[in-house]
Formats: C-alpha cells, structure tokens, sequence
C-alpha cells in the first residue's frame, strides 16, 4: 500500500463492517466480508465477536451467518422522538393510514439510497409491511423513485451516471434510458407507482414532501397488496388521499400553497 494511503484503524473497519448490513444484503459470512472489504478474515472475525458481545450483530447458530442485532431498538424511540420531520408528519401519515386501510411510510434519501424513517402498519390480515430502517436503492419502487425524480438535477445526473442498476425482481428497472423516462413521467403526474419492483406480490404509491424552498424532503408512501393494488378504485381513492396528504405536508413544512 503506498504511503500516502492511510490504513482504517479498528473503529474504522468495524465501522465499514457495520455499513455492510444493509436492506440490499442484510446477511454476511466472514469470508463474504473479509472478500468485500479487503480485510483478512481473522481480522473480520475478531471485530464481530467484539460486535457481538455488544448486540451490534447476532449470529444464526446454523448457517453462521451475520445480522444485525438487537441493540439497534434501544435507539428507535430517541431517533424517532429526536426527528422532526417524522412528528410532523404523523398526523398525515395517520389520515391516510384511516382513509386507505394501507400501510403508510415515510422515507428520505440517506446516501444513494431510500430509508423507512416511519411507519403505520395496515390493521389489515393481507397487508404488506415496511418496517422503519428498510432500505432500498433509488432506482426499485415507488417510494425510492419518488425520491429521486424530485430530487436535483445535478443529483440525479451524478446518480444515474454512478449506479450500477442490479435486478431486485424481474420488474426492477435496470434500464437508464427507461428509468429516465419514468423519473420524468412521475415529475409530470406528481406521484409515482410500481408493482413488484423490490418485491414480488407487493405494490407501492408514492407522493413527494417538499420543504419551504421546494426542495425534496421525503416520501409519503403506501404499501399495497397486489391483489388490491390492482382494484382500480381502491387505487384511485389511494392517490388522491396520499396526493392530498402530501401537499397538506408540504404546506405544514413552509412551502406555499402557488408553489404546487
């Protein structure tokens, strides 16, 4: 290694140990890890022994495979209690979870990626989950495209010129050209829709929150079941009730009303 490159020091590599376990690829081996990260595997194993005895990763006794573990709830009600966009946002989330019967989240930009930042869950039996901290790239399902196609186009330039798009169901868009053309489609109708894209059997709905200045701030989204995301007017009434919900949102969060 040249000189001028500084090595990661432990916190360091059980940091980048820990941002592996995400959405996309929730589980790792140690030699998977040791492979992705460039380190030796003694030194992967000896970090998540470590990890483990605080509760950062847990461990299947059968397959030996890592996950994240269960310290991470400790910090969910703080989070969420600490994040204002998500106690602003509650009582909308609320209406629309009582107008549609679906489930209802609310997701922001982290990195290149969608993050679940809150979540009502249908009181439905057939109901589809979103559970807060769920991630996906920007690229599959409503709530990740919303994000994007609002967002800036020197943002969206960047990302779709340093993205590798990998298939996450047969109808994850993995072609630029077509991805540009729906970003551009979901900007025209002002909100956007997908079926099976991250999930078979699993639609999504998704209207953008914009901050005082018109700026993307989140994602209110619906989790909807295939069999009645399919209803046509189920999903009508959940566009209109979302769309409301979102522009409601956006005016509580400053931006003006000529501004739609």
């Amino acid at each position: 290694m040249p000189k001028d490159i500084k090595r990661p020091n432990a916190i360091e590599k059980a940091l980048e140990i820990m941002l592996k376990f995400q959405d996309i690829k929730p589980s790792w081996g140690i030699r998977e890890l040791s492979t992705s990260l460039g380190f030796s595997p003694a030194t992967v194993q000896r970090i998540l022994q470590v990890l483990k005895s605080y509760e950062f990763v847990r461990q299947d006794p059968l397959t030996r495979q890592y996950f994240v573990g269960t310290v991470f709830y400790r910090f969910l009600e703080n989070l969420n209690s600490s994040n204002n966009l998500s106690r602003m946002g509650r009582r909308f989330m609320e209406e629309v979870a009582s107008a549609t019967l679906e489930t209802v989240h609310l997701n922001i930009i982290e990195g290149n990626m969608r993050i679940c930042i809150d979540t009502i869950e249908s009181p439905k039996v057939l109901k589809a989950g979103m559970p807060i901290g769920n991630q996906s790239p920007l690229y599959a399902g409503a709530s990740a495209k919303c994000l994007l196609a609002f967002s800036e186009e020197e943002y969206k330039t960047v990302y779709l010129k340093t993205t590798e798009f990998e298939p996450m169901t047969k109808h994850t868009i993995v072609r630029q050209d077509k991805l540009v053309k729906e970003l551009k489609k979901i900007k025209k109708q002002g909100y956007a829709l997908s079926l099976g894209e991250r999930t078979p059997g699993l639609g999504s709905l998704s209207a953008p929150v914009f901050n005082y200045k018109g700026l993307i701030l989140a994602s209110l989204s619906l989790a909807i079941p295939e069999i009645r995301f399919k209803q046509e007017d189920h999903l009508s009434n959940c566009i209109h009730t979302l769309t409301e919900a979102a522009k409601s949102f956006s005016k509580a969060m400053g931006l003006k009303a000529d501004k739609f």
